[in-house]
């Protein structure tokens, strides 16, 4: 299942789908064009005829062998969901490859650095290490909860593989079932990515509140710190200057990070990632206080989505064949 917007051309992951080494006659792909990727992942999943669902963004590159790697965990009934890493691609720009040091980072993601890297061996997880680009599922566990909540956007995915291990299954992180997909290209794209992680997680906490989502309360109070170190020092006398304490720890932990990497990635990609890991923090800690206060709409009231899908033919000598149209979850 692939989101595309109305009109796009150039769909990287169709081809790569095409390529993908699975018997053709238990494979269909579902293009889903619209504006509003919950809306037209969950028309997608109700169109599909499969007992497993493979989501792939439309940039998304998957290796050859992933669906026969992906499938072969499911052989465990209680297992509902398996996912592993996007990784920057070695032939992306500089500066992409800098934003993917950041994004694997273990002060700039903690443990959702194993988005983006290959850690560790296969094991059960949590939402904190998959991600929807690069995600297979079962079908009927995610329709049996209703889908994706369509009120969420980035975080659907996370919200709906909280109630999935609420209901006794397991998520599964296999570091070797993974696709390439290029970071963001420029500094603002990348600024604007943070803040809307951020503001996702604060809508997702605000929907579905769970212990797992306290550590994303430290960038925004993160933040605050930082707006308060001023008037502490001006108002608080000589005392005050005890607030830069925690500041002087926070960048020797940075700088012991930038170490870190300058191990396996080469000096000067991590001495540029350095003000982007505080970036990071400062970024999604904005966009968390905005998510915070952001107006929800509960279904109800939401207009419903247009979503028009089409089903592509498995051969790369096939045409895009048009399946039908489908508004908000309807196929």
């Amino acid at each position: 299942m692939i989101p595309a917007r109305p009109g796009q051309q150039e769909i990287k992951a169709v081809i790569a789908s095409r390529a993908l080494d699975y018997p053709a006659n238990k494979l269909e792909i579902i293009l889903a064009r619209g504006s509003q990727p919950s809306a037209q992942r969950n028309a997608a999943m109700k169109a599909a005829g499969g007992e497993l669902v493979y989501f792939l963004d439309d940039d998304s590159l998957p290796q050859a062998e992933n669906l026969k790697r992906g499938v072969a965990h499911f052989k465990q009934p209680e297992v509902k969901m398996v996912g592993g890493p996007n990784l920057c691609p070695p032939d992306a720009p500089w500066l992409e490859q800098v934003f993917a040091l950041v994004l694997k980072s273990w002060l700039g993601f903690f443990s959702s650095r194993a988005r983006y890297a290959v850690f560790g061996e296969v094991r059960e997880t949590s939402e904190k290490e998959l991600i929807l680009c690069n995600l297979l599922a079962r079908r009927d566990a995610m329709l049996e909860l209703g889908g994706f909540n369509e009120a969420l956007y980035p975080n659907e995915e996370n919200a709906l593989m909280d109630e999935l291990q609420k209901g006794g299954g397991k998520l599964l992180y296999d570091p070797r079932f993974f696709v390439y997909r290029r970071p963001r290209s420029s500094l603002r794209a990348f600024a604007r990515m943070l803040m809307t992680y951020g503001r996702g997680r604060a809508e997702q906490f605000r929907l579905h509140p769970t212990f797992g989502s306290a550590p994303n309360f430290v960038p925004p109070l993160f933040l605050l710190y930082l707006i308060s170190i001023a008037p502490v020092l001006l108002l608080a006398g000589p005392i005050g200057k005890l607030i830069i304490l925690p500041l002087a720890l926070y960048a020797l932990a940075v700088l012991g990070q930038v170490i870190v990497l300058a191990t396996s990635d080469g000096l000067l990609r991590s001495i540029a990632a350095l003000p982007l890991i505080v970036s990071t923090h400062i970024f999604y800690g904005w966009g968390f206080w905005r998510g915070l206060f952001t107006k929800l709409s509960p279904p109800i009231q939401r207009t419903p989505t247009p979503v028009a899908l089409e089903r592509i033919s498995v051969s790369a000598e096939g045409s895009i064949l048009p399946q039908g149209n489908a508004t908000g979850q309807k196929s």
